[in-house]
């Protein structure tokens, strides 16, 4: 959205708090730019298209709501995992909702949401990438070698807690597969420092890491269908503060972390949690993806199943066509907007 030339009240760095406790501390910051954004649309606005960020956004969400001001919701809270009742609430406010899991489509339609599955926007990407010659050249590895690659997570708090047994991991597989590189991927919103004496590479394209990888270890999230995409058997991993891993337990009821397992419904990849999170363990777990093994084939066939769910390219185009048809919608006599908006559009 910066690189389009949208002005940003916060920066994403700003933004990318996860957890129940973690959020405790930063519930000022939230306040204020809460306050902010509804200054902004007491001034008067067209459309509001939230993205993802549900607890903040579903609350904008319902203000503009009640202001008459239209509302197109690009990928939706992930209801089917926890909190069920935002179902509800954004089925009400919304006049259309984005979902880009096809699951969802039909949970938010069930309460009467207009909801509509775009794709996934990973889809989106240009589909080119550099041959392993070159992508080999530009990072400083090995192309004649394999790669393990290591995605400790886009947020500081998560490279905190994954990085170290991430590296252990790739040590410990290093002894028994010969000529084994290592290499971390890291995000453009986080640094990541490599602890003394590690022999691994830090790379920032973390896609063709993923293609040109022979297995990786990958924290949980959107990462993990990147990963999918790229067709690499992985290993999903995450490690939370203790206090949100322990009311977790008691909140989300989901049979799967990793949105890989989710979008078909099955463990395709390998999951670990928390204690679990051990050099020892992942190694263990990653050791047969690396070799020719019944395992790595049978996690290969079923990534290729997560790609045929995802749908196909074009989201964001579809979310665009979206917000015109609602404008249209908004325009016509007799519409929604008729005695129901609040200050002057601009």
């Amino acid at each position: 959205m910066a690189s389009a030339g949208v002005d940003l009240f916060a920066e994403l760095d700003d933004l990318a708090v996860m957890g129940f406790v973690e959020v405790v501390s930063r519930l000022p910051f939230f306040a204020r730019l809460e306050a902010k954004v509804g200054e902004v649309l007491e001034q008067g606005v067209d459309l509001v298209i939230p993205v993802d960020y549900p607890g903040f956004n579903l609350r904008v969400t319902e203000k503009a709501h009640s202001m008459g001001i239209p509302v197109v919701y690009y990928i939706a809270p992930q209801v089917w995992a926890w909190k069920p009742g935002r179902t509800v609430r954004l089925a009400r406010a919304a006049d259309r909702v984005a979902v880009i899991l096809p699951f969802e489509e039909e949970i938010f339609r069930a309460e009467g949401g207009r909801a509509v599955f775009v794709g996934h926007p990973l889809l989106d990407r240009d589909p080119s990438l550099p041959s392993r010659e070159a992508f080999c050249a530009q990072v400083g590895l090995d192309p004649s070698r394999e790669i393990l690659a290591l995605l400790p997570g886009s947020r500081s708090q998560e490279v905190r807690r994954h990085l170290a047994p991430f590296l252990e991991a790739g040590e410990r597989l290093r002894k028994t597969r010969a000529g084994l590189q290592i290499a971390v991927a890291r995000a453009d919103t986080v640094r990541i420092e490599l602890p003394p004496g590690a022999d691994a590479s830090v790379v920032e394209d973390a896609r063709g890491l993923l293609h040109h990888s022979r297995a990786a270890i990958v924290k949980s999230g959107t990462s993990t269908l990147e990963a999918a995409l790229a067709g690499v058997p992985f290993v999903v991993a995450y490690k939370a503060h203790p206090w949100t891993f322990f009311l977790a337990r008691r909140l989300v009821k989901v049979p799967h972390i990793a949105l890989a397992n989710l979008v078909v419904g099955e463990r395709v990849v390998p999951e670990v949690l928390q204690g679990g999170v051990t050099g020892e363990g992942l190694a263990s777990l990653v050791g047969p993806l690396l070799a020719d093994t019944p395992d790595r084939k049978r996690i290969v066939e079923g990534l290729a199943r997560v790609r045929e769910k995802l749908g196909w390219p074009g989201a964001a185009g579809r979310v665009a066509g979206l917000a015109a048809e609602v404008l249209a919608e908004r325009s016509r006599p007799g519409g929604p907007s008729d005695g129901q908006r609040g200050a002057p559009s601009r």
